[in-house]
């Protein structure tokens, strides 16, 4: 599942195949098994330094149109089940996903994203961990990575990719995919290691700002924004 994501990761020996596997997502996928509408906020994404996005997940191909609209390239993180899908596993693979398994946390994983990180370079997560119409609560690990490699976090709202990739006209009579990136926000450093009741608060921070790029029928456990707080994050 490639070595390049291990100590030694290096994301400009990637680089090159990314950037052709972005080619191909705009001037195949994209012309011939999703529609794509438009990107929103692309000048919120910072320049440089560890990012990690964190999007909502509704369809399938979520994941991959938003690295194909970013500036920069991205390390999606997927679960591992991905690199045995049929023809669509071998993108996983060109692109180095990180491999996740979700039974119990993946320390594995969390290292391989932390390394990545490490070299100033960006990941992408769907925190929920699975598939759904509204937001379901999401899990910690963006707030353990987030705090340890000071990352930039950038919320990445996702709308009108359900039965995508298809061929099928009529749903390419219908509205297609958009993505709204929002603000680049930190989580505030104490100088303590955060234990599990403040990851929790930390993840459901992060969440909520999410939910509020969102329309409310897509918000989910997160649907009440009156009662979000920002005590563990800064806007940057």
């Amino acid at each position: 599942m490639g070595d390049q994501l291990g100590s030694n990761y290096d994301h400009e020996a990637l680089e090159r195949q990314r950037w052709i596997l972005r080619w191909m997502i705009e001037e195949i996928g994209f012309r011939f098994l999703l529609k794509f509408d438009h990107v929103e906020g692309v000048e919120n994404f910072p320049q440089t330094g560890p990012v990690i996005v964190i999007i909502n997940h509704i369809a399938f191909v979520d994941p991959v149109v938003v690295l194909a609209t970013l500036p920069r390239n991205v390390v999606p993180m997927a679960k591992v089940e991905a690199y045995s899908y049929p023809i669509w596993g071998i993108f996983p693979r060109l692109w180095e996903v990180i491999p996740v398994r979700r039974q119990a946390v993946d320390r594995r994983a969390l290292r391989h994203a932390m390394n990545v990180l490490r070299a100033g370079e960006s990941i992408l997560i769907a925190p929920e961990g699975t598939r759904s119409p509204q937001l379901q609560e999401g899990k910690e690990g963006v707030a353990f990575l987030g705090s340890r490699a000071g990352a930039a976090i950038v919320p990445a709202a996702i709308e009108g990719t359900e039965g995508f990739p298809s061929i099928n006209p009529r749903r390419w009579k219908q509205s297609g995919a958009v993505v709204k990136i929002g603000k680049p926000f930190r989580f505030l450093q104490t100088g303590r290691v955060p234990g599990r009741g403040a990851l929790r608060k930390m993840t459901d921070e992060a969440m909520y700002v999410l939910a509020g790029m969102l329309p409310p029928e897509r918000r989910g456990v997160y649907s009440d924004l009156e009662s979000a707080t920002r005590e563990t994050i800064e806007f940057i």
